[in-house]
């Protein structure tokens, strides 16, 4: 019998693919927002979400 173990917990994986699901239109509308109303607090905030939309996509975290 195979002793297996996962490499994540499911439980993880499941929140980490939904967070990317919701982080998607998020990073969309803010790229809209920054572009209608450039403020430094929206140029950093949509830097923040798109990082964190590539390490989710690159599986970093």
């Amino acid at each position: 019998m195979m002793n297996f173990r996962w490499k994540y917990n499911p439980t993880y994986l499941r929140i980490k693919y939904g967070f990317k699901q919701v982080l998607f239109p998020l990073l969309v509308f803010q790229f809209i927002r920054t572009i209608v109303f450039p403020t430094s607090f929206d140029v950093i905030l949509l830097g923040l979400l798109a990082m964190l939309y590539v390490a989710i996509s690159l599986e970093w975290l």
